[in-house]
């Protein structure tokens, strides 16, 4: 009798455990925009989090807008790219008191209309004047994004009306950046720093008397609300980050390298600063 018991309690045990699915591993999920500093800062972290908290981090690339819609409605755990006061100011507003910000994680950034330094012109005004040298057009990178409305808007303001914004993607500008300049061409492009770029090319921002691109900006870190109840140590990492100019600009630079994998660039950077790792973390 005991034996059959035993037999039927371990046949119950079994059926139960193949009956149950493995709880799978939680993710901690970091929405981006393929801007070379926002695939920098969040893929750096999804290495800090997942070779140090244990937990496995899911980064999903979007649209600026569709960025801060998908961390206030919960689908996304956070952020690392947010340009404030100008940049991404409307955006935040809108969804005030549904997303949570964690401060700067970089101070002195700065976005505006990019020129080689051989253009002799030096303010967005002149533009105009020299439209045929520019091909009539400021090439862009994807639409909605901060410095794109910006752009929009110093086209109007100051009257560039033989001058259009092109529409493209990060990767699109910094290409045809590097065509024209190889041929000495005249380009303007919608520009921000921290960048790679400026370490590659010789350039110079257009200078902005009516501050249409604002002034000195930060990248500021946004989280979902109701993170720091469920991932604490998570929350914790996310709240310290921050970094210099050049650190950024070191991961940056890895990024550049052809055939190198953005993830593996952060895993590195990181097994080669530890006491900066060790300064983010619980």
């Amino acid at each position: 009798m005991i034996r059959r018991i035993a037999s039927l309690c371990l046949a119950l045990a079994v059926a139960a455990l193949i009956a149950t699915p493995a709880l799978a591993k939680e993710k901690i999920k970091i929405v981006y925009v393929e801007w070379a500093c926002a695939t920098a800062s969040a893929n750096v972290m999804k290495a800090v989090i997942e070779e140090n908290l244990g937990l496995d981090v899911e980064l999903t690339p979007v649209s600026a807008p569709a960025m801060y819609a998908a961390l206030a409605a919960g689908d996304q755990d956070a952020l690392t790219t947010s340009w404030l006061p100008v940049t991404h100011g409307d955006m935040i507003k809108r969804y005030k008191g549904k997303i949570e910000d964690l401060g700067p994680n970089f101070e002195g950034a700065k976005i505006g209309l990019i020129v080689p330094t051989y253009v002799t012109i030096d303010t967005i005004a002149e533009m105009n004047a020299h439209a045929k040298e520019f091909d009539g057009e400021i090439i862009g990178i994807d639409p909605g994004a901060g410095v794109m409305i910006k752009a929009e808007d110093a086209i109007d303001h100051y009257n560039l009306s033989d001058i259009e914004l092109v529409s493209s993607s990060g990767a699109g500008m910094t290409a045809s950046l590097a065509n024209r300049y190889r041929q000495k061409k005249w380009i303007a492009v919608t520009g921000w720093v921290p960048h790679w770029k400026f370490a590659k090319f010789d350039l110079k921002f257009l200078k902005d008397p009516d501050k249409v691109f604002g002034e000195s900006e930060t990248i500021n870190t946004f989280v979902r609300n109701g993170l720091k109840a469920d991932h604490p140590k998570v929350y914790h990492v996310l709240d310290t980050f921050s970094w210099t100019a050049a650190e950024i600009g070191e991961v940056m630079a890895m990024n550049t390298v052809d055939g190198s994998d953005v993830y593996d660039n952060a895993k590195k950077w990181t097994a080669e600063h530890p006491d900066r790792v060790k300064s983010w973390l619980p």
